[in-house]
């Protein structure tokens, strides 16, 4: 049954808020997904605080149009609208309110294990991604793992100058031990 223009108005105002919002969003194309892989697909993007929508093209562009200037800058904007009129198949946005790295990743990983799942292309903040932009932010290393990675080159220096120090202790008690001997 189509939508009314009613309909179609409000989730114009739910893709916009959802858009001035989001940190990242991907686009997916879930053709001939079955629906427990996309199902369970969703529950993924969930528990990692992204939200999954199938969206119309023509409603998106729409939204998309509207929020000029809030979130995207009007010059990228106009080759996102083109972008998104030159997508095929069934569409879905995945927007990340909280990650930039996680509806990329997860999406990444998600079309790894279903060849039906494809990316098509993202955002990231105010930028337009190409597909092959999108999956070098999934490879990107999680931000726990870029954490620890920091964390261990700061402490490094320091545990080893504590070791260089406990080598001289050691060698100067070897020393007093022979002489004592």
């Amino acid at each position: 049954m189509p939508k009314t223009k009613e309909q179609k108005q409000e989730i114009i105002k739910d893709l916009q808020d959802k858009v001035t919002k989001q940190k990242a969003s991907v686009f997916v194309d879930f053709g001939a997904s079955t629906a427990k892989k996309v199902f369970q697909f969703r529950d993924e993007l969930k528990e990692a605080g992204c939200l999954m929508q199938v969206v119309k093209k023509s409603l998106l562009e729409k939204a998309l149009q509207q929020v000029r200037g809030k979130s995207i800058e009007a010059t990228k904007e106009n080759a996102i609208l083109e972008k998104i009129k030159e997508m095929k198949g069934q569409m879905a946005v995945i927007f990340g309110f909280t990650d930039e790295v996680a509806p990329a990743k997860i999406s990444y990983l998600a079309s790894k294990k279903n060849d039906q799942l494809k990316l098509l292309a993202g955002i990231l903040g105010k930028e337009f991604l190409e597909q092959d932009r999108v999956m070098e932010l999934a490879k990107l290393p999680s931000k726990p793992e870029l954490v620890g990675k920091l964390l261990g080159s700061m402490q490094a220096p320091i545990s080893n100058f504590v070791y260089v120090l406990n080598g001289n202790i050691k060698g100067l008690v070897t020393v007093l031990s022979k002489i004592k001997q």
